[in-house]
């Protein structure tokens, strides 16, 4: 298997922990007003940054960014969202930011483009989108403009390799506090832990499925061996047959894959990453025809998911948990 750039496009957003405990402290006052405004010191990517509360100008990377923005109470608050041709929104989270510019559509905003809107908060799904190379705005750009950037838990380059579904629970703790959204944000985690520990136990005892986790893109195929993902797939009650320990996923969460070794796995179930119903389609029928005797085609059981879902920080990955239990164990719901 080879083991994919940091650089793919298609899977670069779904790339690239750290949010611990935080800690409110105030700020010089402000000399015209005479305020004192509060920030927020977080763990974030192993590092100290200190944000804001209660920012007036916040950029959503990815959709499931701008969306946590909304459910949390503070779409007054958005300046731009980006990204945003990655996957539709929800219709209600669309609604309400119809109005908001859009600084980008199917790739991270350029640096000029990010920095016109004059953010002071934006959130990332993953460290890529920081990426001066690629002619985006980097961490130190962002913070000589007056913007603090916050990534996702499980986003961060350290952290993506092992990140969990439980990492959003961080997500919504952290920005609570920034967001200045704290009793919002712990509806949100309540919610959140309901549903899972619904699935927990609704799918407890029951036979695994052998699943495997592919991205299909035109002829390439890529499995996803490590980071929240598999996990993902544990929290429904499958097990995942490409697994962290192998060397393909040492040091990137996705290998492309040739069909021998896909159908050698013997898949009962195959969980395929898509961006529209039509993208779905596309990848089904390649699947049927590149793979018709593995059980999982066989058998008709092969699952699109909202590509949105699959990135770090998301509700989405809740929903996803969600969904793939039910297709995994249909008796079960």
């Amino acid at each position: 298997m080879k083991k994919l750039p940091l650089s793919v496009p298609a899977l670069a957003g779904l790339a690239l922990l750290a949010a611990c405990g935080s800690d409110v402290t105030q700020a010089t006052p402000d000399a015209a007003t005479g305020s004192t405004p509060s920030t927020v010191t977080i763990e974030n990517c192993g590092e100290e940054r200190t944000y804001p509360v209660g920012p007036t100008a916040v950029v959503g990377m990815a959709p499931a960014q701008t969306e946590l923005v909304v459910r949390l109470g503070a779409v007054d608050a958005l300046a731009g969202q980006a990204q945003t041709a990655m996957a539709p929104l929800p219709d209600d989270v669309a609604t309400e930011v119809a109005d908001v510019p859009v600084v980008s559509e199917d790739t991270p905003p350029a640096r000029e483009d990010l920095l016109a809107v004059g953010p002071d908060l934006v959130l990332s799904p993953t460290g890529y989108e920081f990426t001066a190379e690629q002619g985006f705005a980097s961490l130190e750009q962002l913070d000589r403009a007056g913007a603090a950037a916050y990534v996702a838990t499980g986003g961060c380059l350290e952290r993506r390799m092992t990140g969990t579904v439980d990492d959003l629970l961080v997500d919504l703790d952290n920005l609570g506090a920034v967001l200045d959204r704290e009793a919002e944000a712990a509806e949100l985690a309540e919610q959140a832990e309901a549903e899972l520990a619904a699935v927990d136990e609704a799918v407890e005892g029951l036979e695994q499925p052998r699943v495997a986790q592919l991205y299909v893109e035109g002829d390439t195929i890529s499995a996803i061996g490590a980071g929240i993902e598999p996990d993902m797939v544990a929290r429904a009650g499958g097990e995942s047959v490409y697994s962290p320990d192998e060397d393909a996923f040492a040091d990137f969460f996705a290998a492309t894959v040739n069909p021998e070794d896909v159908a050698s796995r013997d898949p009962e179930v195959i969980v395929f990453a898509v961006a529209d119903e039509a993208a779905a389609e596309e990848v089904e029928a390649t699947l049927r025809r590149t793979f018709p005797d593995v059980p999982a085609v066989r058998d008709d059981r092969l699952v699109a998911v909202d590509q949105a879902d699959t990135f770090p920080g998301s509700l989405g990955n809740v929903r996803l948990v969600r969904q793939m239990a039910e297709a995994f164990h249909p008796d079960a719901f």
